[in-house]
C-alpha cells in the first residue's frame, strides 16, 4: 500500500512520501469505528461450525474461494511454460559474503521476462532457508551492488537499500530473491490490463480481466509463487523454509500469495493496510472507496461494489490470515501509520487464531494492541514499531529472528 492522497491538484506516488492531505472522509477517531461483527471462519457457507478435519477437507477452499469472488479475483489456473536462463552469477559477491545470481524467467513462447535477483550466503553449509519479495523500484535499488543489473526505471542504484537489509538477511544465513512489480504488472494509475502478464492469460477476444479475475494484486502475488518455482530448481536452496515478504500494496499481495500457495513456509506483512491485514470492518484510515479511484486495478472489479458497504463483504482479512494456518505469520505496523489502520491489523492477525488453534499452534492471546516495539512471536509475529510507513532494520531484526524461531529449530 503506497499511500495515496486524493488531493484535487495533486497525486503523490511514490514507495516512501508524506501525505499533506488525507480524503475528508477519513476516520481517525475510534469512537467513530462502526459496531461491526466479524465473519466467522470457523462456521461453513452452510452455517456449520468446522473443526480441523472440516477446516482441511472444505472449508479452507470456500474461503479462499469467497476472497476470489469478492476481493482479489481468481488466479488462473492455467500454467505457462517457462525457461531459466542464468544471465549473471558471481561467488564472491558483497565482498565475498554472498554468490549472487540474476535470472531470466521467460514466459509462454518467450514473449514476457521477468528477472530474478537471488542473493545467496557463502557461510553456510547445504541449502538455505530464504526470503522472497517484489521491489517497487527495480532489482538495482535494493543493494548499491554495481552489478545488479539495472532496467532503466529512473531510479538511482542502492535508493531502497535501507527496505532491504540485504547484508543483514546474508549474515543471518538467509537466501534472499526479488523481481521488480512493473515486470509483472505496472502500478502506473493508469492500468488497462494490457501492458502486464495478464494478456498471457485472456481467451480470444478478451481485452480485460472478467469481474471475478485477479487483478494487479492477483498478479504480483502470481510471480511470487513463479520465484518459488525457481528456487525450488535451486540445489542452494531449501524451497521447503521460504518466507514470502510485501510492504504496503506489496504486503497485500505477500498475504494473498501466502494465503493460495501453501508452499510458502511463512508469510511477512509489512504496513500493508486496507486491503491487506487491516479489517475493513473497522473502516478507519484507508477504505475501498479511498483505493478504488486511483487503484481500483488492484482488485477484481466485483470489489468495487463493497465501497463504503464494508460490512456486507463476505469476508474479512482475519479470514485472509486464517488461511495462511497453520503456517508462521507474521504481521507488522508503525506508530505514525495510521492510514494503515495497525490497530485493524493486530485485530485481524487476533482474530485469525482460532484457526490456529484447530492445529493447536500457539498464536495471539492478548486482546489488545501492544506497546510499541514490543515484539510478540508465537505462530503469529506481531510489532507496532515507532516511526512511518517503511520497513526498517527494526523490522528485519523482528523478521529474521522469527525465521529463526520457525526454520532453525534445533
Amino acid at each position: 500500500m503506497f499511500r495515496i492522497s486524493m488531493l484535487v491538484t495533486l497525486l503523490v506516488i511514490g514507495p516512501s512520501i508524506s501525505i499533506a492531505k488525507e480524503p475528508a472522509d477519513t476516520n481517525y477517531d475510534e469512537s467513530k469505528v462502526p459496531a461491526y461483527e466479524l465473519p466467522n471462519a470457523c462456521i461453513d457457507n452452510a452455517g456449520q461450525p468446522v473443526g480441523r478435519d472440516e477446516w482441511v477437507a472444505y472449508r479452507r477452499a470456500e474461503v479462499q474461494r469467497l476472497f476470489e469472488d469478492s476481493v482479489y479475483g481468481a488466479t488462473p489456473s492455467q500454467k505457462l511454460s517457462v525457461r531459466y536462463e542464468l544471465v549473471e552469477s558471481d561467488s564472491n559477491a558483497l565482498g565475498g559474503a554472498a554468490t549472487r545470481k540474476q535470472i531470466a524467467a521467460f514466459f509462454g513462447d518467450e514473449e514476457y521476462r521477468i528477472d530474478i535477483l537471488v542473493y545467496l550466503p557463502n557461510n553456510t553449509v547445504g541449502p538455505v532457508a530464504g526470503f522472497v519479495g517484489l521491489n517497487f523500484s527495480g532489482n538495482h535499488t535494493v543493494h548499491a551492488d554495481p552489478a545488479i543489473i539495472e532496467r532503466d526505471t529512473g531510479k538511482e542504484r542502492g535508493a531502497y537499500a535501507s527496505r532491504w537489509q540485504v547484508e543483514k538477511v546474508i549474515g543471518r544465513g538467509y537466501a534472499l530473491a526479488t523481481v521488480h512489480r512493473d515486470q509483472v504488472d505496472p502500478d502506473n494509475y493508469r492500468h488497462d490490463f494490457t501492458d502486464g502478464i495478464h494478456p498471457l492469460f485472456y481467451r480470444e477476444g478478451q481485452a480485460k480481466p472478467e469481474p471475478t479475475e485477479w487483478g494487479s494484486i492477483g498478479a504480483w502475488a502470481w510471480s511470487l509463487s513463479r520465484i518459488l518455482d525457481y528456487l525450488e530448481t535451486d540445489e542452494q536452496v531449501d524451497a521447503s523454509k521460504v518466507a514470502v515478504i510485501g510492504h504496503s500494496r506489496l504486503g497485500k499481495a505477500a498475504l494473498w500469495a501466502g494465503a493460495q500457495d501453501t508452499r510458502f513456509a511463512m508469510t511477512i506483512s509489512n504496513d500493508s493496510g486496507c486491503g491487506g491485514a487491516a479489517l475493513y470492518r473497522r473502516c478507519y484510515g484507508e477504505r475501498i472507496h479511498h483505493m478504488l479511484k486511483p487503484v481500483g486495478y488492484w482488485f477484481c472489479t466485483n470489489h468495487h461494489q463493497y465501497q463504503q458497504k464494508e460490512a456486507t463483504l463476505p469476508v474479512d482479512q482475519h479470514m485472509l490470515m486464517a488461511l495462511i494456518a497453520p503456517r508462521p505469520l507474521y504481521v507488522a505496523s508503525a506508530t505514525n501509520d495510521r492510514w494503515a489502520d495497525p490497530k485493524g491489523e493486530f485485530l485481524a492477525a487476533r482474530h485469525a487464531s482460532p484457526v490456529y488453534q484447530l492445529f493447536d499452534k500457539p498464536a495471539l492471546s492478548q486482546d489488545r494492541l501492544p506497546a510499541p516495539d514490543q515484539p510478540i512471536h508465537t505462530t503469529i509475529g506481531y510489532h507496532l514499531r515507532t516511526g512511518a510507513h517503511d520497513v526498517t532494520a527494526f523490522d528485519w531484526e523482528q523478521y529474521l529472528k522469527f525465521a529463526d524461531r520457525h526454520f532453525k529449530k534445533r
